[in-house]
């Protein structure tokens, strides 16, 4: 019975995978009309449950009809031997009584276990699905006595290939890039150039498969990992916002933040605009996943959290793909004016966004195709002229 329960789990784990898919996208589903495929989709998987769950269940049910008739077989055998013995007059009545209830409470603890070991298998193989997760290490290992703040936020990439686990190619190949502490960098590129994937390797989100990142002087696997992640801000396109308020949410960054602060972050983020429109202000109640915001008031406070932290490095992993042009314009102004001492990693599709910033990075196939100044890469780099070229024509016709 317990590769079946074990295979039940694995069925109940497609089920809910299934419910859970459909809840997450009703949206898209319904936009394509798809809505009687994925019935037919969870009809497949639950008959599959069904067929797996009656399969187990039926070992159960010949099991029982077999030990009920153990049970009052060996009461009727108890009967005859005893009824013997009471007409011979070698047992009293009263012992043959006592020793039927014997039996009968024996026989009524084996049925209780019996079904007590069927439940323990279904246990076990659901705790087995439990315990795969439980059991998987991470692949980011901390040193002993690690070091516990950052200096600066300067970055270095000092001859970095990585490739993710399992992978055979590398995604990211020989990159060397220095860059200072308070520095505005952008980076570019076409979708599949790793942009993302070179950044992520500063918070140890994932670790270089060779080479070395310099965070702060010091290599990346040398710093306490809550320690660094606390100095490194990363905020993504499609960040998350948590059931609470809007007050509950900011201390995601700073769990000790003061109103001010938060507002101060609002402000940088440009989101304390329609924030401070609320009559309950920080108080004003964010639904699950944001559902109550537009897109690009989700990024602005999801800039805003990250900000609260106060760290020395912040990412912006095309977190202002939302953001109408005038308020990404008034992000950056920010940026360059209150935060000078912090580093400025910003991912952008829009030219517009990265357009000011200290050095852009071109990223193409893995590979680092230039870096420079807008006005240097218009004239060295033919992937950024590309891009400009085709953004200002698309701003040209509209």
């Amino acid at each position: 019975a317990r590769p079946l329960f074990r295979k039940m789990q694995s069925r109940v784990d497609r089920v809910n995978a299934a419910i859970q898919e459909n809840l997450i996208g009703i949206r898209v589903v319904k936009s394509f009309n798809r809505q009687k495929f994925e019935e037919e989709k969870f009809k497949r998987r639950n008959d599959s449950l069904r067929d797996t769950a009656l399969e187990a269940i039926s070992t159960v049910i010949i099991l029982m009809p077999i030990l009920t008739l153990v049970i009052y077989g060996t009461i009727i055998a108890v009967l005859w031997f005893g009824g013997q013995q009471v007409r011979i007059g070698s047992m009293g009545e009263g012992e043959l009584i006592s020793f039927i209830t014997y039996i009968t409470q024996i026989m009524m603890a084996l049925i209780l276990m019996s079904m007590f070991f069927m439940n323990l298998l279904r246990g076990i193989a659901s705790g087995g699905r439990i315990l795969e997760v439980l059991g998987t290490e991470s692949e980011i290992k901390e040193i002993e006595n690690p070091y516990k703040e950052l200096k600066d936020g300067s970055i270095e990439y000092k001859n970095v290939n990585f490739k993710y686990p399992g992978s055979r190619e590398f995604v990211l190949k020989d990159i060397n890039i220095k860059i200072k502490s308070g520095e505005t960098v952008g980076i570019i590129g076409s979708t599949g150039s790793s942009k993302s994937t070179l950044v992520q390797l500063i918070p140890r989100l994932y670790d270089v498969t060779e080479g070395a990142v310099i965070v702060g002087g010091r290599n990346v696997r040398e710093y306490d990992l809550k320690a660094l992640r606390d100095q490194v801000a990363f905020v993504l396109q499609k960040n998350t916002l948590f059931s609470g308020t809007i007050r509950e949410n900011m201390k995601w960054g700073n769990e000790n933040a003061t109103d001010e602060e938060i507002i101060r972050a609002l402000k940088q983020a440009q989101a304390w605009e329609f924030v401070s429109k609320y009559e309950d202000g920080l108080d004003h109640w964010v639904e699950q996943g944001g559902a109550n915001f537009s897109g690009g008031q989700k990024q602005r406070l999801c800039i805003a959290r990250a900000l609260v932290k106060s760290p020395k490095i912040i990412i912006l992993d095309d977190s202002t793909s939302a953001v109408d042009m005038t308020t990404d314009a008034k992000i950056q102004k920010a940026f360059k004016e209150e935060l000078q001492l912090v580093t400025k990693i910003i991912i952008a599709q829009r030219i517009s966004s990265i357009k000011n910033a200290d050095r852009i990075i071109v990223m193409h196939e893995g590979k680092v195709e230039s870096i420079g100044d807008h006005e240097t890469l218009l004239n060295i780099s033919p992937i950024y002229r590309e891009i400009y070229d085709s953004q200002e024509k698309g701003v040209l016709s509209q």
